[in-house]
C-alpha cells in the first residue's frame, strides 16, 4: 500500500513540494529573529532612504532568505493541486509553526544545567541560557502577527492566482505567479508589522519603552515590500525552470490533466 502511494508520481510530487513548503516556512520563522543589513552583506554602505520622516535602510529579518522559496512552492502547488492543495498545506504549516513555538516555550522554561550556562564563554557568550532563550523566545505578538500574515497572504495568493489564470489560461505563467505574489506579499508586509510592532509595542509598553509610531510602521512596511517586490521579479525565471522539471517528470498528458483539475478545485 505504502509503496503504491510513493510510486504514484502526483502523490510523490505533492509530498516533495509540501515538504519543501513546510520546512522552508518553519525555518524562516525560526531564523527570522535575526535582523541583518542587506547593503553591508552585499558589500556597500547602507542606503539612506527618507520615508515619512524616517531615515531607513534595508535592515531585514533573516527569514527573507527562505520566503521566496515559499512563494515559489505556493504557486507551483497552486498550478498542479489547486486551491485545496495550497489551503491544506497553509493551515498545516501554520499549525506546525504554532506547535514549534509551544515546544520552544517548554524548552525555555527547563532549568539549565550549570555547565550549559557558561559553556560558550570562551566564544563571547557569557550566558548561554539567556542567549538560547532570546533566540527562541519570540514575543507573543510577533508570533500572532507572523501566523496571521502567513495565512492571510496565502489565501489571497491562491485566490488571485486562480483569477488571473481564468483570464489568461495556460499562457503567461509569469503573470499569475509573480502577480499573485506581489499582491499577497503587500498584505503580508503590513499585517505582520501592524500586529507584531504597531500594536505589540503599545500593549507591552511600560515606562520609557519605544512605541512604534504609525509613520514608522508604514515606512518600514514600504521598505520590506520593495525588497519582496524585487525578489519576486528576480525569481520569475526559477518558476519557469521548476515548471519545466515538473512537466518532464509527470509527462505532458498527466500534467495537463492535473492543471485542468486544479482549475476546477475549490
Amino acid at each position: 500500500m505504502i509503496q503504491a502511494i510513493i510510486k504514484n508520481k502526483p502523490t510523490r510530487l505533492f509530498l516533495i513540494l509540501g515538504g519543501f513548503f513546510i520546512a522552508n516556512a518553519l525555518i524562516a520563522e525560526i531564523i527570522g529573529v535575526k535582523i541583518f543589513s542587506l547593503e553591508k552583506t552585499l558589500g556597500f554602505s547602507p542606503l539612506d532612504i527618507h520615508i515619512l520622516g524616517n531615515d531607513l535602510s534595508f535592515n531585514l529579518t533573516a527569514g527573507v532568505l527562505l520566503w521566496p522559496v515559499v512563494f515559489i512552492m505556493t504557486d507551483i502547488i497552486n498550478e498542479y493541486y489547486g486551491m485545496r492543495g495550497v489551503k491544506f498545506l497553509s493551515w498545516l504549516t501554520a499549525g506546525l509553526i504554532a506547535f514549534a513555538f509551544l515546544i520552544f516555550i517548554g524548552a525555555i522554561n527547563l532549568v539549565p544545567a550549570d555547565f550549559f550556562i557558561t559553556s560558550k564563554q570562551g566564544s563571547g557568550v557569557p550566558n548561554m541560557s539567556k542567549a538560547y532563550n532570546s533566540v527562541l523566545g519570540q514575543g507573543g505578538f510577533i508570533i500572532i502577527g507572523s501566523l496571521t500574515a502567513f495565512i492571510l497572504s496565502q489565501l489571497i495568493d491562491v485566490f488571485v492566482f486562480h483569477k488571473i489564470k481564468k483570464i489568461t489560461g495556460e499562457k503567461k505563467i509569469w503573470l499569475r505567479a509573480t502577480g499573485s505574489t506581489l499582491i499577497s506579499q503587500f498584505i503580508d508586509s503590513f499585517v505582520v508589522l501592524f500586529i507584531a510592532f504597531y500594536i505589540g509595542t503599545r500593549v507591552n509598553a511600560s515606562g520609557n519603552d519605544f512605541v512604534w509610531p504609525f509613520k514608522l510602521f508604514i515606512a518600514v512596511g514600504i521598505v520590506n515590500y520593495v525588497y519582496k517586490f524585487i525578489v519576486a521579479i528576480l525569481m520569475t525565471p526559477v518558476i519557469y525552470l521548476i515548471h519545466g522539471i515538473i512537466e518532464k517528470y509527470l509527462g505532458h498528458e498527466q500534467a495537463a490533466e492535473m492543471k485542468k483539475a486544479a482549475m476546477g478545485d475549490r
